[in-house]
């Protein structure tokens, strides 16, 4: 819980509304990589933070409901 508390204001508030259970680890790795590659833009981050969440959420959909 201690990691999680360190984490930036804006990546937390992003954390508490996705839809998967993210590690703070994980999260910050990504967070990071995403203001590195949008200028330090946060809404641009939290975006890609939303595309990732979505492509894993797809990727997941068929084995978890059998379709696959």
């Amino acid at each position: 819980m201690a990691m999680y508390d360190r984490l930036p204001s804006d990546l937390r508030e992003w954390l508490r509304q996705a839809a998967l259970p993210w590690s703070p680890r994980s999260a910050l790795r990504v967070w990071r990589a995403a203001l590195k590659k949008h200028g330090n833009d946060r809404a641009a981050a939290h975006a890609y933070l939303n595309q990732i969440e979505l492509k894993a959420l797809k990727r997941d959909f068929g084995k978890v409901w059998g379709l696959e």
